[in-house]
């Protein structure tokens, strides 16, 4: 049974929860699904790729939910000439006035923030794009032999555009791996988008006001991990990560290889080529956690799994060539192996 200060915690991160969707509701419309699931990552200390096409308000999200926050926000717009240094930062001869001394001095780039947006990362080459992931998964970065801690909380939102591919540079598995989520933005419905029109044509500045501290979410963040997960639950989110992966072990290098289980599903057969680490398991099992206590409960379930499910897994499986052809998505595998009750 959770302890009253645990139960007073939950209470706590509920209201926290909703205070933050209605400043954000002031100035977004709808888009109640990704406004979820960026909160859920935050609260889990994970990171977040939102996918969409331009206008559809991703950066103006990003920088209100700063707002709402009280957290120091960062953009970094990712071009082709943008440097590593231009993202973490540079040293610079600097000379003592009194003395003549010279020595180097660090100027902090704009990774130095607790949210940083990351605005069309795969227009970078993957030089620079590597640059976050040190900040990413230690929370520091390295420069000049000097290692740098990053302020907490730290929380990087990068955007990609999925119909613009000239000119641009996919970001590595390895890099996509460092994502908790990748969520979807879609477009609005009719009335959203025709409230939208309304609220953008007319003379109206609308300003949020701030609802939680950086020391109260790294607090929030720690009730998270209090979340308990009962062992089926785990199980549960092991089993739906592993059976996404055609062969074992990486044997056999593809879909048929020699490695190839027995029990693997046949659409993972004769669709993905490498299907979700680890870290997928580990990512659903904290998502699960977050979502139960933005729900009020004290215990994460085996639908809290479900529902992190897609933005968790969608980027870790890499489907093949049959899958291209026949039009077959990550997120049509992940829904039919938990339809067809696969995981169970």
């Amino acid at each position: 049974m959770p302890e009253q200060d645990d139960i007073q915690a939950v209470n706590e991160l509920g209201e926290a929860y909703r205070a933050i969707t209605e400043q954000l509701g002031q100035v977004i419309v709808g888009q109640q699904q990704v406004i979820e699931e960026l909160l859920l990552a935050m609260f889990a200390r994970g990171h977040c790729l939102l996918v969409g096409v331009p206008g559809l308000a991703k950066t103006l999200l990003i920088r209100t939910l700063a707002e709402t926050l009280s957290l120091e926000f960062s953009r970094i717009q990712f071009t082709p000439d943008l440097m590593p240094s231009d993202i973490t930062g540079t040293e610079v001869i600097q000379e003592d006035r009194r003395s003549g001394a010279r020595e180097f001095r660090f100027l902090k780039g704009p990774i130095f923030g607790n949210v940083i947006l990351a605005d069309e990362i795969n227009r970078t080459p993957p030089k620079t794009q590597a640059a976050l992931l040190e900040a990413m998964q230690e929370g520091q970065i390295t420069a000049g032999g000097q290692r740098h801690e990053l302020a907490q909380p730290f929380f990087v939102l990068a955007t990609q555009n999925p119909i613009e591919h000239e000119g641009t540079y996919p970001l590595p598995e390895a890099q996509l791996d460092r994502f908790m989520f990748n969520t979807y933005v879609d477009y609005p419905n009719e009335d959203e988008e025709c409230d939208m029109v309304r609220r953008t044509t007319a003379d109206v500045t609308v300003s949020v006001s701030p609802t939680l501290s950086g020391e109260k979410i790294l607090a929030l963040q720690r009730i998270v991990r209090r979340v308990p997960a009962a062992e089926h639950v785990v199980r549960f989110a092991a089993r739906l990560a592993r059976l996404t992966r055609p062969a074992e072990r990486g044997e056999g290098r593809g879909e048929r290889g020699e490695g190839a289980k027995k029990d693997v599903p046949p659409l993972v057969r004769d669709y993905v080529s490498w299907g979700a680490g680890p870290r997928a398991s580990q990512y659903m099992v904290l998502g699960a956690k977050a979502r139960a206590v933005l729900h009020g409960r004290f215990h994460a379930t085996e639908d809290d799994v479900r529902a992190v499910a897609l933005p968790v897994l969608r980027h870790r499986i890499v489907t093949n060539f049959n899958a291209e052809a026949e039009g077959v998505k990550p997120d049509d595998i992940i829904r039919r192996l938990m339809e067809e009750n696969m995981v169970s």
